[in-house]
């Protein structure tokens, strides 16, 4: 039976080591409704959004090198579309203090 749920996905501390933020679960589609990153640090910091695929050869980037000031919020309000087991990953520039909130709708066949 086809379902859809809203969910939030919470990620302390986006850093600059790769960080999964949001894995698409086996037979579901996660539509992606908002990203809301949050600089806690007190410091200018860049950061890359990006999708890894299903096969984990390819990155295809939503943000490269994207600016975010000390102490701001950066919001992403376009839809984006996971299938099973692609990867909404991150990571910073240099070490930082980036609190990422992502809301989604789970659908499921």
């Amino acid at each position: 039976m086809a379902s859809e749920v809203l969910k939030v996905k919470l990620h302390a501390t986006l850093s600059n080591s790769e960080a999964d933020i949001l894995t698409a679960a086996s037979g579901h589609t996660y539509t992606i409704l908002s990203i809301t990153f949050c600089e806690t640090g007190n410091n200018a910091e860049l950061f890359d959004l990006y999708i890894r695929d299903d096969a984990g050869s390819s990155d295809y980037w939503i943000y490269k090198q994207q600016a975010i000031g000390a102490y701001e919020t950066f919001e992403h309000t376009g839809r984006i579309v996971l299938e099973a087991s692609d990867v909404l990953s991150g990571i910073t520039a240099s070490s930082a203090d980036i609190d990422v909130v992502v809301t989604y709708l789970d659908q499921t066949l």
